[in-house]
């Protein structure tokens, strides 16, 4: 196998994985909280109420992550889900121990690989011909 299709193949991992269980494990439980909880039981981290920050941890961690999953403007789609571990991780998490923080900078790190290499040859960014 040559190197580029290692590395196509290695995208759409990096996508499916991190992407799904962002998607499923932390977007979609915000989205329900936001339609159908009480929004205002969120954190505000940044200062912005917790129905803004629920509706920008929705945005990016259900519907960016769907566009990661499917290969559609990835590398677009990545900064707002990096920007959330960085909150995550260094505001919401920032006096934790570094065990507490382990799973944001596992996401992190793989959004930041994702926002570097691209979406790869699996993707719909590929068919439709674009280098987002």
């Amino acid at each position: 196998m040559n190197d580029s299709r290692f590395l196509d193949l290695t995208m759409i991992a990096l996508r499916l994985a991190f992407g799904g269980m962002m998607l499923f494990q932390h977007g979609l439980p915000k989205l329900e909280l936001l339609f159908w909880g009480d929004p205002s039981s969120f954190g505000d981290p940044i200062g912005l109420g917790p129905v803004a920050s629920l509706g920008l941890a929705v945005f990016a961690e259900f519907f960016c992550a769907l566009l990661l999953i499917l290969g559609l403007a990835a590398r677009l789609a990545v900064v707002p889900l990096i920007c959330t571990m960085v909150v995550a991780v260094f505001i919401s998490k920032g006096g934790a121990p570094i065990g507490e923080k382990e799973l944001g900078l596992l996401y992190l790190f793989a959004f930041i690989a994702i926002l570097i290499g691209g979406s790869g040859y699996y993707s719909l960014d590929r068919m439709l011909k674009r280098s987002y």
